[in-house]
């Protein structure tokens, strides 16, 4: 298995919104994203974010 890439919050964002996840609203730091039959998820704008998130995410 290959290691996931540290990435910042913006590039996380754009990462979701490849795979179909679109913004829905932001609060603060953190942008709230969702995708119909997925579970919608909060990304953080911290720089950078660490590797387990992404995963914990999908």
């Amino acid at each position: 298995m290959t290691q996931i890439p540290v990435v910042s919050g913006k590039e996380a964002v754009r990462a979701f919104e490849r795979l179909g996840y679109e913004q829905v609203r932001q609060k603060g730091s953190h942008v709230f994203m969702k995708c119909e039959g997925r579970t919608s998820l909060s990304v953080p704008l911290n720089n950078p974010v660490k590797r387990g998130l992404p995963r914990s995410l999908v």
